[in-house]
């Protein structure tokens, strides 16, 4: 239920359906197991699991999502060896020589006889939209898992006109500062990890676990001109997580506090207990993403978002 990492995408123009629209339209592509010879498949699922037939999870104004992706595991090593068995039996049989054309033929072969017998594994990604805000946060530690997510929306709602949030500042350029002034704008405290990274073409970097970041040693590397590419934070003593310069949120975890007061919040059965969390999680997020887009300089909107 509480996101363990975070991509914001800004909605570009008004969002352009309605509660009950959106509802229709994930009806339209529900989650289901992978077929014999498919390698995945995507659809939705209720964000509450058993404790919910609801695709669209509505509380306090915040819409949640969940895309299930079933899909076959098949070990590269596997077809490889595979491949490599029928490669040498060709060439000894016929007395030639196979070349990457009928290779990648002989592989494509492979794959589809080996696929029905795979084992599968499901993973739900969890999407956060909020209508008043005009922003949808995912669940994801990459771009391409939430674009996974964001690519099945798009296909069932007709379309979905967002792009991943800039701001004014590189966030390099405003951690390192941070760092080199041992002082984060109001609301934050840095953490006692951070990864530098080397500007010039070398590309070098330092991983810093437990340390103290105002210490001699690190301010050297900065003089040097290492960048702080990867920092732990923490805002508001509410949210802790580690942030890079891509803008991914990465092991993002919700203060104590805040668990204690959904679960005080919560009735008995275990879906009020899931509500209570999803309303007290988006609306600490609905504090924290304006908060965090300020420290780093401001959002950079097109003209005219």
């Amino acid at each position: 239920m509480w996101f363990t990492n975070l991509l914001i995408y800004r909605f570009t123009q008004a969002i352009p359906f309605t509660l009950e629209q959106l509802i229709e339209a994930l009806a339209q592509k529900p989650a289901r197991e992978c077929a014999s010879q498919e390698t995945h498949a995507l659809g939705w699922t209720t964000p509450f699991g058993r404790h919910s037939v609801n695709l669209v999870q509505v509380a306090a104004g915040f819409w949640l999502i969940a895309m299930q992706k079933e899909e076959r595991i098949l070990p590269g090593q596997v077809v490889k060896d595979e491949l490599s068995a029928k490669v040498g039996e060709i060439e000894q049989r016929d007395a030639r020589k196979v070349y990457k054309k009928e290779r990648d033929t002989l592989k494509d072969e492979i794959v589809m006889q080996l696929l029905p017998r795979a084992f599968t594994r499901r993973q739900t990604t969890f999407a956060l939209i909020c209508p008043a805000d005009g922003w949808i946060a995912v669940n994801a530690g990459s771009w391409k898992r939430a674009e996974d997510l964001l690519s099945l929306l798009r296909e069932c709602t007709g379309t979905l006109p967002v792009r991943p949030v800039n701001v004014k500042l590189p966030t390099a350029v405003s951690m390192t500062q941070w760092v080199k002034d041992s002082d984060a704008p109001a609301g934050l405290q840095i953490g006692d990890n951070c990864e530098l990274t080397d500007t010039s073409a070398d590309g070098g970097q330092v991983r810093c676990k437990h340390q103290d970041l105002a210490s001699d040693e690190i301010q050297l590397h900065l003089s040097a001109g290492k960048q702080v590419t990867q920092l732990d934070l923490l805002w508001d003593n509410k949210l802790s997580f580690t942030l890079n310069e891509r803008m991914i949120f990465k092991r993002l975890h919700f203060d104590d506090l805040l668990i204690d007061e959904a679960s005080n919040q919560a009735g008995d059965d275990m879906a009020s207990q899931l509500d209570a969390s999803l309303t007290i999680m988006g609306g600490t997020l609905q504090q924290f993403i304006p908060a965090l887009f300020e420290a780093l300089g401001g959002e950079d909107q097109p003209q005219g978002i």
